[in-house]
């Protein structure tokens, strides 16, 4: 765009903050046209005018957002002989602020200079011009820009590079004590003005952050004894109260990864253990906020010194700091269950130590703590008592009660199963003996047997018995959410009823009744599910009555999940069934969701409703689930396949009917899917007919769902000799389509295609190697992986990365099979092709492209291309190193490529090469 007038920007800037709610469309195209400003590469003199005018606090504040955004994405627009020259431009409006200038524009104009001065090598010593440009009379301005520049040193934005983080790093070191100094003597002349002294907090907090405070520093340390000082006294307002708290916790953080002085270590665990009283204040005066705060830092206290505390346990001694898992219990008896959250991440990383050094008499230590724990858990999952039901999910008190259930099961080695059953059990015992408690009591009691009882011992004769003779008597389950949990229990209980088959006829019956009952449906239909997958030898007598309890799913009007439930727990019993049996029934249990199926596929409803009888996929969900739950017995395989032939006219008609609908698509390939998992190489008639049915939607509509269907064929029916043309034949009419789709753009727009159009690949690879590996379509695809290495979307970037893994795992092949040998000698023939540029994109991606997350896959492919090198005396590393961008920044030096080449063509082990690959990606990011 041409350069605008400073006029017709102030005119956008007016428009863009009009009140008036008629201007609705102006303000719209106001905020697309600055938008389109900010982009240009006139909005660097247009921000600086801006700046110098402050004709309105609008202007002013758009014209910092700018500079910001800019110097942040953009700064390469400008040459560099002009950076210190808008140093300097950022440097003078900056003292032309005040006291009054607007806190957002301070920070955006802080925040432009901090970054300034990050991606400025040549700018040595930023921190001391800082102070001396800003000590004198802008004491505000120094504090934001000493806050905001630790902060944005690792900012995914600015891709500084690791050289230049840890250049800037080691600056800040040095500039530490005079830093500390200037805030020492900030607090002191500022402890009244809370504003001030907040600003002040948060920078120490930075700083500590990025490790640039020596920890043997910390007793002098006046900001820090200010902020335990703030934490210790019961008036001090929220917000300097949260500031404190994160820096006390940030110094704790540091704790952990220091082998430090132990005067240090004593003297903060002393001051912070100091703070109970202090807690127990807040709770009194219901300062819930300050409560939280609390939490939070013994929280992190006590982290700090776990790896200590468990030491000295596991040699029989007591650590100083065990007193902080009793701080942290306090929080946790907390009458807030919000509070008690905060500390669970100690918990499991205090099972998780545990676990790992499976210690018994270290194991006991620890029992005390874990039974107060999962004693206040069961208070805090207690339902307000006016309540009619249990929370839904997405309600805040079920997402919490979730993670009970997850934490209980991941701590509860520590105590025992039994013991927590037994301790839990008491609510149901005083009910019993005429005593009632109150029903959110016992439920959750109930609710918390409910997180162990699949850790029960099958042969647990003392409590289960009577727990469940409780539930199959309603005696216990009058209230609804008792009920609902009592249904939940009796399914976790699936192993110990499979171990007393007697109880099973009862417990099925109870459970049926239970779904008919919508309070409880859902909880009763995925017990019935656990516990048919668990007695599957069992349960072949219940057919018929789960049969009748899925042809009443539409008239009970059962919720989605439990009507699956229920055909999955039908599934489950069809097993135990002998074949003959077992290929009636399954019929009949088809048939019960293909004839409104055929309905739907005749008789094409005007609009979908989801999850309403106008929902083909309300059925094929429940079609999936019966043949996915299906286990027929070892050799009987054959006695399914007569039910997916009779499906496939109705399933053929359906993928014609709703062939431009991609949800019931993806749903009738899911439920092909199943099928032919069930089945094997006995859905073979189906081939034909499903391969031209597949290529035609294809080629019309491009469901990836289609892609993936068909690698379940190459997976099931490739060992049928007479299967493998018909399989290259479908291979072969899908992938023009697909690399089609994947040009200009393509790869981005539609990773779901790049991930089933691998996993093909994957299975061809896997099951007819040498057919496809003779093809002619690995040129293509190979092609295709090099540009997809660089495509940021985990699963299918996992999808190419295995494809590639695969294929020079086969080059690498030693063996004196022949058909291997050929396999082998192909493969090897694609890798000596593309290995050099396949090295290059995998190195690009990764240092350019790709989240660290993602290495691990990335890092199998190069150990592999690094052994097949070594073995030839090739070398497509070093030019591959030699190729990555160095017109940049973030970049690693000579030395480095030369180091990361050495190690990276000798390394042998996946975890080491992806340790280094990370490490040296982050010298490009």
């Amino acid at each position: 765009m041409e350069a605008p007038s400073i006029d017709t920007v102030y005119q956008a800037i007016s428009a863009l903050y009009e009140t008036n709610p008629n201007a609705k469309n102006d303000k719209e195209k106001a905020s697309t046209w600055l938008g389109d400003v900010q982009k240009s590469i006139h909005s660097w003199k247009i921000a600086d005018e801006l700046l110098q005018q402050k004709k309105s606090e609008q202007s002013y504040y758009f014209a910092a957002q700018t500079m910001r955004s800019k110097v942040q994405h953009n700064l390469a627009e400008l040459p560099a002989e002009s950076l210190l020259s808008l140093r300097d431009s950022l440097v003078a409006h900056l003292k032309e602020t005040s006291g009054d200038t607007s806190p957002a524009v301070l920070t955006q104009l802080c925040l432009a200079l901090a970054d300034l001065a990050l991606q400025m090598p040549v700018w040595q010593n930023s921190i001391s011009d800082f102070i001396s440009n800003f000590s004198n009379g802008n004491a505000f301005v120094l504090l934001e820009i000493l806050t905001v520049l630790p902060q944005e040193i690792d900012s995914s934005n600015l891709k500084l590079g690791e050289n230049r983080r840890e250049d800037i790093k080691a600056e800040l070191r040095s500039n530490s004590q005079i830093v500390t100094m200037f805030l020492k003597e900030s607090i002191m002349a500022h402890m009244q003005n809370t504003h001030i002294a907040l600003k002040i907090v948060k920078c120490m907090t930075s700083w500590i952050q990025v490790r640039a405070i020596n920890i043997q520093d910390v007793p002098q340390n006046a900001v820090i004894g200010y902020s335990l000082q703030v934490l210790r006294e019961h008036d001090s307002i929220n917000t300097l109260h949260d500031a404190a708290s994160d820096c006390i916790c940030s110094l704790l953080h540091c704790l952990e990864e220091n082998n430090n002085d132990d005067s240090v270590e004593r003297l903060l665990f002393n001051s912070v253990s100091e703070l109970e009283s202090s807690y127990h204040m807040a709770v009194a005066n219901e300062e819930e906020e300050k409560a939280a705060n609390y939490a939070r830092v013994f929280t992190e206290l006590a982290e700090s010194f776990l790896e200590k505390i468990i030491l000295s346990a596991s040699s029989g001694e007591s650590h100083f700091a065990v007193r902080s898992l009793e701080l942290a219990l306090v929080c946790v008896g907390h009458h807030d269950y919000e509070v008690a959250e905060i500390t669970f991440n100690l918990w499991y990383r205090l099972s998780e130590e545990v676990y790992q050094r499976d210690y018994q008499p270290l194991t006991d230590t620890f029992k005390p703590h874990i039974e107060r724990l999962i004693a206040a858990l069961a208070r805090h999952c207690q339902c307000e008592p006016d309540r009619a039901d249990l929370p839904d999910e997405g309600d805040d008190f079920y997402e919490f009660r979730t993670k009970v259930t997850e934490l209980i099961k991941d701590v509860v080695f520590i105590v025992g199963s039994s013991c927590v059953f037994r301790q839990m059990f008491a609510a149901l015992q005083a009910s019993a003996a005429g005593d009632p408690a109150p029903w959110e009591q016992t439920e959750a009691a109930l609710f918390v047997m409910q997180a162990v009882a699949n850790n029960i011992l099958p042969d647990e004769n003392e409590y289960v018995p009577k727990v469940v003779e409780a539930i199959l008597s309603a005696h216990a389950c009058k209230h609804p959410a008792v009920r609902r949990t009592c249904m939940s229990l009796l399914g976790e209980l699936c192993e110990w009823v499979e171990r007393h088959g007697e109880c099973l006829p009862a417990c099925l019956q109870c459970l049926l009744r239970a779904v008919a009952e919508p309070a409880t449906s859902l909880q009763a239909a995925a017990a019935v599910h656990n516990i048919c997958k668990a007695s599957r030898a069992s349960c072949g007598a219940h057919v018929p009555a789960l049969l009748e309890a899925t042809r009443a799913a539409d008239q009970l009007q059962l919720p989605p999940p439990a009507a699956c439930h229920l055909v999955r727990a039908l599934g489950a019993a069809l097993g135990a069934l002998p074949p003959p049996q077992l290929t009636v029934a399954l019929q009949e249990a088809c048939a019960v969701q293909l004839s409104p199926l055929s309905a739907l596929a005749a008789r094409p409803p005007a609009s979908i409703e989801r999850h309403s009888v106008t929902d083909p996929g309300r059925y094929l969900d429940r079609l999936a689930a019966l043949f996915r739950a299906l286990e027929p017995p070892p050799g009987a395989a054959a006695a399914a396949a007569p039910a997916l032939l009779q499906a496939w006219p109705v399933l053929n008609e359906l993928m014609h009917t709703y062939q431009s609908n991609g949800r019931v698509m993806e749903r009738l390939c899911r439920a092909l899917r199943f099928g032919l998992r069930c089945v094997g190489a006995r859905a073979a008639p189906l081939l034909p007919a499903l391969a031209a049915r597949m290529a035609t939607l294809y080629h019309q509509h491009t469901h990836s769902c289609l892609l993936y269907l068909a690698s379940i064929l190459v997976d099931e029916l490739s060992s049928e000799a007479a299967c493998v043309a018909p399989l290259l034949s479908l291979l072969e009419a899908l992938m023009p389509r697909a690399f089609t789709l994947l040009q200009d753009g393509g790869l981005r727009d539609h990773p779901d295609t790049v991930d089933d159009l691998f996993r093909l690949c994957i299975r061809f690879l896997q099951r007819i190697p040498l057919e496809f590996l003779s093809s002619g379509a690995m040129d293509a695809v190979v092609g295709c992986a090099s540009l997809a290495a660089a495509l940021d979307h985990r699963e299918a970037n996992s999808s190419v990365m295995k494809f590639l893994y695969d294929l020079t795992r086969a080059a690498n092949l030693s063996t004196n099979d022949p058909m291997k040998t050929r396999v082998k000698e192909l493969a090897d023939n694609h890798i000596k092709n593309y290995g050099e540029s396949l090295t290059y994109a995998l190195l690009e991606a990764s240092v350019l492209h790709l989240h660290g997350y993602m290495l691990g896959e990335v890092a199998e492919v190069l150990v592999e291309l690094a052994a097949w090198q070594r073995a030839r005396g090739a070398d497509w590393l070093r030019p591959a190193l030699a190729r990555l961008p160095r017109d940049r920044a973030a970049a690693a030096t000579e030395q480095q490529c030369w180091q990361f080449h050495q190690y990276a063509m000798r390394v042998e082990k996946v975890k080491e090469m992806s340790r280094m690959l990370r490490d040296f990606a982050r010298l490009y990011q």
